[in-house]
């Protein structure tokens, strides 16, 4: 029987938890013997001897790190310096699975690939319908869309609602939301729900019956069409001569905002300037924004990352970890995706490798001493693996300029 460990997270102001004790039975099943480091889930309101009572062993973390499966929110690059204690301690044939920052320090696989580990990297499961139940970018862009529009709220001076009263009227706040990807649309959702204004910019322009179907209007733009997704869904890089542009277009629509929340991340780069300072400097004074994409240098020039700013009477929030501030609901759900993925590699309590499987082909990214994945090869100045493409091909290899979006381990 295999065993699958359940780290605690080191990383500073890290709350999640990649195993919840709901879950431990579905791995059970599976054949698994589900080992949890102690406090794993504290902070994220689930108490050791929850996992107990669902089945698991509750151990200390050499004993995690021994297991044959090991799981976390933040791994290798993703976990900074907190992982540099744990190398030593995981066992020669261990399978690490988590997000692990692929695209954004490719450096540290290269230093691991030769240890003899398997490392699945969740950021890089395909956009697939059969993968949907499996995406954590998807799951935690969720979170990080609702939390958003509250911080939006509870620094705005206004109520967000209509409000008809015998004081008279108060008017709605509008929030503008750029980015309709998954962050985007539940951040429209959620602002809707709260009573206000929405509308939305994408330069996907096929996302427009999206925006609408969370009762958002959709801002169109006079840009040249362009192809803005790449073959694997996610949003792609674009030329500066096109963001310059969309900036110019999109400062009038942010200056009669109330709120705006930018999502436009793009792993392993810096994420695309959108709004100027001339920008901000157009809204009216005691206006938000709050920046998703500030952990990878933001999509408001005025962004510092898990700073909060006031320039020009606007307030500038740069959060990098939405995810981790609803620790219980975002692990909840973290931890499905997991045990989804899972379904697809422990049979009977045995670890079994589908190479024709094009969710392990992508995810999958250091295995037999080396780093497996073309992209990330590309990343790292490797030649091409030189292998049959039902073995170890990523269904979507890499083009110039391309990238995914929703990239980061806190989104």
């Amino acid at each position: 029987m295999a065993t699958i460990g359940v780290l605690r997270e080191r990383y500073p102001g890290e709350r999640r938890v990649a195993i919840v004790p709901a879950t431990v039975g579905k791995l059970a099943k599976t054949g698994l013997e589900v080992r949890v480091e102690t406090g794993a889930g504290e902070a994220a309101g689930y108490p050791d001897e929850e996992y107990r009572q669902a089945g698991a062993s509750v151990v200390e973390r050499s004993q995690v790190l021994a297991c044959d499966l090991v799981v976390g929110v933040r791994v290798l690059g993703a976990g900074g310096d907190s992982w540099s204690s744990d190398l030593e301690g995981l066992a020669e044939h261990a399978v690490l699975i988590g997000m692990c920052d692929p695209l954004g320090t490719a450096e540290v696989l290269k230093e691991v690939a030769g240890r003899g580990w398997t490392v699945v990297a969740l950021e890089m499961i395909p956009r697939i319908t059969r993968a949907q139940s499996m995406d954590v970018l998807s799951s935690m862009a969720t979170v990080a869309g609702y939390r958003a529009v509250l911080l939006g709220a509870v620094e705005l001076p206004r109520m967000f609602p209509l409000l008809m009263t015998a004081a008279g009227t108060i008017t709605a706040a509008r929030v503008f939301v750029i980015g309709a990807g998954v962050a985007g649309l539940q951040a429209l959702a959620t602002a809707k729900r709260l009573g206000a204004t929405t509308q939305a910019y994408d330069v996907r322009a096929a996302c427009r019956e999206q925006v609408e179907s969370v009762g958002a209007k959709f801002i169109e733009l006079s840009l040249p069409e362009t192809s803005a997704e790449d073959q694997g869904g996610y949003a792609k890089e674009l030329a500066e001569e096109f963001y310059q542009k969309q900036r110019e277009l999109m400062a009038s629509v942010v200056a009669e905002s109330d709120v705006v929340i930018t999502t436009a991340a793009i792993p392993g780069k810096r994420s695309p300037l959108l709004v100027t300072e001339a920008a901000v400097k157009g809204m009216a004074p005691g206006s938000v924004i709050v920046d998703l994409a500030a952990e990878r240098g933001g999509n408001c020039e005025l962004t510092r990352p898990d700073e909060r700013v006031v320039a020009h009477g606007v307030t500038i929030l740069g959060p990098t970890n939405l995810p981790s501030e609803v620790p219980y609901h975002a692990s909840q759900m973290y931890s499905n995706n997991i045990a989804n993925y899972l379904r697809n590699v422990v049979r009977e309590g045995r670890i079994e490798w589908d190479w024709e499987d094009e969710i392990l082909r992508e995810t999958v990214v250091v295995r037999d001493g080396e780093v497996r994945h073309p992209r990330i090869r590309s990343l790292l100045g490797l030649e091409p693996l030189e292998q049959p493409a039902s073995a170890d091909a990523s269904a979507n290899p890499p083009e110039a300029g391309e990238t995914e979006s929703d990239s980061n381990p806190s989104t």
